[in-house]
């Protein structure tokens, strides 16, 4: 099977599989998403949900954040961790959406690339849940998971991954794809336990590559 028929085969089952997947971090709109995204780095969307509740209670639109010390900020999202770095670029990013975008996210992959702390991975997500635009959001579970069943061969690079993922998947695919990839890799195909390829409905056509 090439790895363009394995993706498309991926794809249908993991849709039946998990049919509502779907973004985990709440948002209500844009700018929150991008807030939420960076101090989603190294902690949990479930964490990430209750702190911006009080930053939002503090800080309820793109004005008052930009306007907030970045100490402030810390001060509120240090429970998500590396409180001083995502503090510094929330305020950053808020600025610069309040300067030069009329408090809007911009609806252009290389000008979010541009915005200070976000990345392909942010990026990526933002288009593709906020804009409904082609986007593969290479976190980890996505690369885990696609380097595990055969989609890409012993790459670890995001960026690399996200290239050879454009290759094989359908563009309108991509957004949902990824997210039931984290479901996924939650669920059944799990990192830091042995994954639970019995009753995985990819394991008749998953490469395992890695699972002794």
């Amino acid at each position: 099977m090439t790895k363009k028929k394995l993706a498309l085969e991926v794809i249908e089952r993991l849709k039946k599989e998990y049919p509502d997947s779907d973004c985990t971090l709440e948002y209500d709109q844009a700018w929150k998403l991008l807030v939420s995204v960076r101090l989603a780095a190294q902690c949990t969307d479930a964490r990430v949900n209750v702190v911006v509740e009080k930053l939002y209670e503090k800080f309820p639109d793109v004005n008052a954040l930009a306007s907030a010390a970045p100490e402030e900020i810390e001060e509120i999202v240090r429970p998500c961790g590396l409180g001083h770095s995502k503090a510094r670029d929330i305020s950053a990013c808020m600025k610069v959406l309040r300067d030069e975008y009329g408090g809007k996210v911009p609806e252009d992959f290389d000008r979010l690339l541009a915005l200070p702390g976000v990345g392909r991975k942010s990026a990526n997500l933002i288009m593709g849940d906020v804009f409904g635009k082609p986007a593969i959001v290479t976190d980890t579970h996505c690369i885990r998971l696609t380097n595990r069943i055969g989609l890409v061969d012993g790459v670890k690079e995001p960026a690399k991954v996200e290239r050879e993922l454009w290759k094989i998947i359908p563009p309108q695919e991509g957004n949902g794809f990824c997210h039931r990839l984290v479901d996924h890799g939650r669920a059944v195909c799990t990192a830091r336990t042995k994954p639970y390829c019995d009753g995985c409905c990819l394991e008749d056509i998953c490469r395992k590559a890695g699972i002794a």
